[in-house]
């Protein structure tokens, strides 16, 4: 056989198995990303664990995933859960007004309610006189609110299934670490030099300052609001601090949606005082938080703008799910810095080679 044929038929073969791998690899790309990105952050717990167990990295890899299992899918569960049983009960709770109609008058709070208070009430009437049109509501409202949350709980049971397999990888990629670690500086400095080992070391203190101050950020506003629900007793506490902290993840309205949602239940029992507490604890303790808190976590490593960060969420969720949440703002993050540092590198090197140009 001819030399050159061989060889060609050798990169084929070559490029065949690559392909192949990378449709293996494909489906799981998002979930083995965000399973690096929880190792490298998680990192120095597995090293003490891996010290407290004296050396065996079976065990240490064990105890991290079960901590992970106990933070990250238990709560998903619960609020999966609670979700799912809400749309119920809410169905059930309007079922017999689509059977039965309306009460004669409107509820107190409705009539209390500023500005279109009396208009409502008004409006409450004519629902009352017309069956038709009190229907139509009805369905106008109820389907997509019933489409919505079932939506949500749907995103929430597919992200609790990629969070079981991310800490499957997880367990697998602490149990083997030493050998990927040694395998990642032997080739970012084979293919990089020195500038591979300093992309190394950004890489690692970038993912880990966006995860600490995005899931950071989450924490405190969740404990924040959950004194306050406490404070103006608010009910099913631990559901809603469990709401707070992962839509706090999303930028400007995520946690506003839970606070002022309690507001209003709070108004619409007759508490307005403790309503007004509620929108003020919200609006200067729950919300205020993410602008103190966050630039604060993460500038030890990199300035994370605000649009970086909603593109990130709201990209990152429609791409890779529900982990997107996570993901999407530390791949943009992490490319943001990839950049500059490039850009400083090429610019140091054109001065470079400007005084070694023959003159």
């Amino acid at each position: 056989m001819n030399p050159g044929h061989k060889q060609l038929i050798q990169i084929a073969l070559v490029a065949l198995l690559l392909v192949g791998c990378i449709a293996v690899l494909l489906p799981f790309t998002g979930t083995l990303l965000f399973a690096i990105v929880i190792c490298v952050t998680t990192l120095p717990i597995r090293n003490r664990l891996l010290r407290i167990c004296r050396g065996r990295s079976n065990l240490a890899a064990l105890l991290v995933s079960i901590l992970l299992l106990l933070l990250l899918v238990a709560p998903v569960a619960l609020l999966s859960g609670s979700i799912a049983d809400g749309v119920e009960l809410a169905i059930r709770y309007l079922k017999p007004l689509m059977e039965n109609g309306l009460p004669a008058e409107p509820p107190a709070w409705l009539a209390r309610l500023p500005i279109v208070g009396r208009d409502a009430g008004a409006y409450w009437h004519e629902l009352v006189a017309s069956r038709e049109e009190m229907n139509n509501l009805l369905h106008q409202f109820v389907d997509p609110t019933r489409k919505l949350a079932l939506a949500t709980a749907a995103l929430l049971a597919q992200g609790l299934l990629q969070l079981v397999l991310v800490i499957f990888f997880v367990f697998f990629i602490f149990r083997d670490a030493h050998l990927y670690a040694d395998a990642l500086h032997i080739g970012s400095r084979t293919l990089a030099g020195d500038l591979g080992e300093r992309m190394l070391a950004l890489v690692e203190g970038t993912v880990t300052g966006v995860m600490v101050g995005i899931v950071g950020t989450a924490a405190a506003q969740s404990v924040v609001a959950m004194v306050g629900f406490l404070i103006a007793g608010v009910p099913g506490v631990v559901i809603l601090t469990v709401a707070t902290f992962f839509l706090s993840m999303v930028p400007v309205i995520g946690a506003t949606l839970i606070w002022l949602g309690a507001a209003v239940w709070l108004y619409s029992e007759g508490q307005t005082g403790w309503a007004v507490f509620m929108v003020l604890w919200g609006m200067f303790g729950i919300s205020s938080v993410d602008n103190f808190i966050k630039p604060i976590l993460i500038s030890r490593t990199s300035s994370l703008p605000l649009l970086l960060i909603v593109v990130g969420v709201f990209g990152g969720v429609l791409v890779f799910g529900f982990i997107g949440l996570f993901l999407g703002p530390t791949l943009l993050a992490l490319g943001q810095v990839l950049i500059r540092e490039w850009l400083a590198h090429a610019d140091a090197q054109v001065p470079a080679a400007e005084e070694h140009r023959p003159r």
